[in-house]
């Protein structure tokens, strides 16, 4: 397998994420971006992040909550990770993709390039 060049990887920059804390709650304030930006299910990235940082978590309109409080940095690395692993091709890093389940399998399916490519269960 080849590995992404920087060109093409690049070309899917990520917003950066507004986070703000009240309370005990951390709310992701631009949530609604990412699924239009990566075009993969809200509630699929929601789960993906809240697994990750281990809590609970809701949408509420254009933003995520999340129980307790998480840095910044923390959806900046876990966004960059799930556009790695979920959305960019791994044989040209081309981020024009999309996710196809036969049976219980996901594949991640390149318009790009044609690639074919078994995902991790998330």
């Amino acid at each position: 397998m080849g590995t992404p060049t920087k060109s093409t990887a690049t070309r899917l920059e990520l917003p950066e994420p507004q986070v703000i804390w009240v309370g005990n709650k951390t709310i992701l304030r631009n949530f609604a971006e990412y699924p239009k930006l990566l075009r993969r299910d809200a509630e699929k990235i929601l789960m993906f992040l809240a697994k990750e940082l281990a809590t609970a978590a809701s949408i509420d309109g254009e933003r995520a909550i999340f129980i307790g409080r998480k840095e910044k940095q923390s959806f900046t690395v876990l966004l960059n990770r799930y556009m790695r692993d979920y959305v960019l091709c791994p044989v040209c890093g081309s981020p024009d993709t999309r996710v196809e389940k036969v049976k219980r399998l996901q594949f991640l399916l390149c318009e790009a390039c044609g690639a074919k490519s078994s995902l991790k269960s998330t």
